[in-house]
């Protein structure tokens, strides 16, 4: 006769056996609104089940409502711990029954918690079903487990998304290839293998090539179906035993295993030649796509992750300089070790210099042609080694633009400006702004924010940029020029004839001063060329309305020759070099200044 089961007085029944027990129902407790509490009935409207489980006799007691939480209907199965145990599936986790009797913590009278996650089986179920198990054992007379309480409940839902989640912490969704994080744990092994086993193994860095020009041309999701396609295109063109995966927007990582040079060069071309060979069908058509590859050996030119990432990037980089769509290997390159090793060591020059206040200014006179007397002062910035020599500034400046480090620096040589305007009513100077600084809301906000504060100072201020900087976008140098005058400062062009600018862009630019580069200034007495172009620029500036100033005036001659052409001011060793001297401040003042600064 088939099973059957009923419930009555809080226990449930098997027929033919000691009814499984789920303990007598208690009696109602009375609520302080004079209802009644029924646990019972709690734990079935959240969909959870009581049981206790007496390890002396195996036998499991259940709450009532367990046919419709486990969806069980054989309660024989599940009324011993070791019945309820097969029940699980052993792949998915450890069991209870497992749980409890191995345990090797000690009761120390309160219990021992417990909370497990495992699949149960259910007889003639359809499927598993995942289970959260917590609760707690107690131990008998001899400190061994005595029995056990808790509340089992289904959580296949949580369980999905929770597996989900632990998914694309791994592998990209896109692709379904690993992400990079899992990309390089798996790399790390690799080479860890690869040390041990004194064998070799390869990394090569794959990127689409154009994959920006694909997205402005047909949108980023037919973008998105490039990549996907890509990566199985190198999927079917791997080992079984390699690994693949998606390192960034566009690239994809492939780890070789016991793999020479030799077999990374082979297994390169073969991954180009699949890319190439068929353009990419897309929902908007066929599109054609390239891929280029750097690769590395491990650990014979890199030992760890960072290493191997880090040139199979060069060896790319040096892959697309050479052609799209090609293969390059890493080779160890000295000059390029030592200049990354220059760059860290002048990367902490720089921030020391600006944690330290060791960078400071220095002061250039700019005068009149005529009387000689100074216009104003161009300040120039310095840095100060932490032993008190000088980084020269045609060093420190190239660095600094090249390690994204200008913008900190112009910040400071602003903020030096403007207190030395603010404590000098007399003084009109000028500062030099890099590119960077020309579209940083940082440097806008502190130079609007101190014009503001202190009327006046704007008139004083002229801000310098430099011809190559203005020709890299002449409608935003404009727009640059156009906020900097409404703030009631005047624009210089530096270097002026470095960059070939045209004078229809000059006017357009709406400067007001022009400083001709010194390179065509200081050979003014022996080259008719640089005479025939410096008279013209300070001709065609004076009928644009525009102030020229004449850069590295190093002698009389040369000043006689500006002056009878009409140039307006001289800079240079003749008049005055920068010094940290302030000419403006009285001899009083100034030792003030020095005490205050020593």
């Amino acid at each position: 006769m088939a099973s059957q089961d009923r419930t009555a007085g809080g226990r449930a029944y098997v027929d033919g056996q000691e009814p499984c027990l789920v303990g007598d129902a208690p009696a109602p407790e009375e609520t302080d609104a004079g209802g009644a509490i029924d646990p019972n009935e709690i734990f079935a409207s959240v969909g959870e089940v009581v049981y206790e489980w007496r390890l002396d006799t195996d036998a499991i007691a259940w709450g009532p409502n367990v046919c419709d939480v486990l969806a069980i209907r054989d309660l024989a199965a599940i009324a011993t711990g070791r019945g309820f145990a097969e029940l699980v599936d052993p792949k998915s986790g450890r069991s209870r029954h497992e749980a409890v009797t191995r345990a090797t913590a000690k009761d120390e009278g309160a219990g021992v918690p417990y909370q497990l996650q495992y699949a149960l089986r259910a007889p003639g179920g359809s499927g598993p079903s995942w289970v959260e198990d917590t609760g707690r054992w107690f131990a008998g007379t001899d400190g061994k487990p005595a029995r056990a309480h808790g509340v089992v409940r289904i959580i296949n839902e949580r369980h999905e998304r929770e597996q989900r989640l632990a998914y694309l912490s791994r592998f990209d969704a896109l692709t379904g290839e690993m992400n990079r994080w899992h990309l390089t744990e798996v790399l790390e092994s690799s080479i860890d293998e690869a040390v041990t086993l004194r064998s070799s193994c390869g990394f090569l860095l794959a990127a689409i090539d154009n994959l920006g020009r694909i997205n402005d041309a047909y949108g980023f999701d037919i973008a998105d179906e490039v990549i996907a396609a890509v990566g199985k295109r190198i999927r079917s063109h791997m080992r079984g035993k390699d690994h693949l995966g998606r390192y960034s927007g566009n690239k994809f990582g492939l780890i070789l295993h016991n793999c020479t040079p030799e077999d990374m060069v082979v297994a390169a071309d073969r991954i180009l030649a699949g890319a190439r060979d068929k353009v990419v069908a897309t929902s908007a058509g066929p599109v054609a796509v390239t891929i280029t590859i750097g690769g590395i050996t491990a650990p014979r030119h890199g030992r760890t992750v960072r290493e191997v990432l880090t040139r199979a990037q060069d060896a790319l980089d040096s892959a697309k300089a050479k052609r799209r769509g090609s293969f390059q290997a890493y080779r160890p390159n000295p000059e390029r070790e030592a200049q990354r090793k220059e760059n860290v060591r002048a990367t902490d020059a720089i921030i020391s210099a600006l944690n330290d206040r060791n960078v400071f200014l220095v002061y250039e006179p700019v005068v009149a042609v005529g009387s000689r007397q100074p216009a104003f002062y161009e300040c120039l910035m310095r840095v100060r080694r932490p032993d008190g020599s000088l980084i020269a500034l045609n060093e420190v400046v190239p660095l600094a633009e090249r390690l994204g480090l200008v913008r900190l620096l112009d910040h400071r040589v602003l903020e030096l400006v403007l207190d030395e305007l603010i404590a000098a009513p007399a003084l009109k100077a000028s500062l030099n702004v890099s590119a960077a600084s020309t579209v940083d809301p940082d440097w806008w906000a502190a130079l609007g924010a101190m014009l503001r504060a202190h009327a006046g100072l704007g008139e004083r201020l002229t801000v310098e940029i430099t011809e190559t900087t203005a020709i890299q976008d002449i409608d935003e140098t404009r727009g640059f020029v156009a906020r900097v005058k409404d703030l009631g400062c005047r624009i210089a062009i530096d270097d002026f004839g470095a960059g070939y600018t045209s004078f229809r862009n000059l006017r357009k630019l709406g400067v007001d001063i022009v400083k001709i580069d010194g390179a065509f200034v200081q050979n003014l007495k022996w080259s008719e060329d640089d005479r025939t172009f410096v008279h013209t620029l300070i001709d065609l500036a004076r009928r644009l309305g525009l102030e020229t100033v004449a850069e590295w005036v190093q002698d009389e001659e040369a000043a006689a020759i500006l002056a009878e052409w009409g140039c307006d001011y001289l800079q240079g060793a003749l008049v005055g070099l920068a010094s940290t001297e302030r000419p403006w401040v009285s001899t009083a003042d100034r030792r003030g200044i020095v005490a205050v600064g020593e």
